[in-house]
């Protein structure tokens, strides 16, 4: 079955097969979060994006190979209920935005500025801080060598908008401003865009209503 990103609580992962990477996209929780299982084919080692809730569905993904790391996208609590949980029994390193770290009740073991390198086996991921929704979003972005980039958004960047900035103009403005530079402007249109909840996209299917976000003010 060819991946489509679109999963539903209860249900099974989708899977992504590419050559160095597999991810593996979950939906649990009440608010239909996305947890993202990346594994290095090469090496076998995997991370976690959003230990965001039913550990033991997450457990259960990551099977016995465990996890050396996860990375909480941002502070709010829908994407770290299961993170205390899920560290506790594999022991994985933790990482998120240095801006966020504070707000997020398990201790950061690697806060993680803008341009930096985040690592699964062989495959490195960098990370874009981006502000708004709240203070030290972080996005990861897989520059894949054998084909198009695949970009993990949190709640920054989803079909049909950026994330939540409650009507707070100034907010969105920096939200939008750092999308567009960070993403839009250094990323091609075939980039894969994993959101936090509901369904993927890509740049290109978004990159037409930059202009149109902007001029609603969401």
């Amino acid at each position: 079955m060819a991946y489509t990103g679109e999963v539903q609580v209860g249900g099974p992962a989708d899977v992504h097969e590419l050559t160095d990477l597999m991810i593996s996209k979950v939906a649990v929780g009440s608010m239909n979060n996305n947890a993202y299982l990346l594994r290095c084919r090469r090496t076998g080692e995997q991370l976690l994006i959003d230990a965001a809730a039913e550990p033991q569905t997450l457990l259960e993904l990551i099977g016995s190979d465990g996890i050396a790391s996860v990375v909480t996208t941002h502070r709010h609590g829908d994407h770290w209920q299961a993170l205390a949980p899920v560290v506790e029994a594999t022991g994985a390193r933790t990482y998120a935005g240095r801006y966020d770290a504070e707000g997020i009740p398990v201790a950061t073991d690697v806060p993680v500025e803008d341009g930096d390198t985040v690592r699964v086996g062989e495959v490195a991921l960098t990370a874009r801080h981006l502000t708004g929704h709240t203070p030290g979003s972080i996005t990861l972005v897989y520059d894949d060598p054998h084909g198009h980039p695949h970009l993990f958004t949190g709640d920054c960047l989803f079909p049909g908008g950026v994330g939540n900035t409650h009507d707070d103009p100034e907010a969105f403005a920096s939200l939008l401003d750092g999308v567009e530079t960070k993403l839009f402007a250094q990323l091609p249109d075939e980039t894969w865009v994993y959101p936090g909840h509901g369904g993927d996209t890509t740049l290109g299917a978004e990159r037409p209503h930059l202009q149109e976000w902007r001029e609603r003010g969401w």
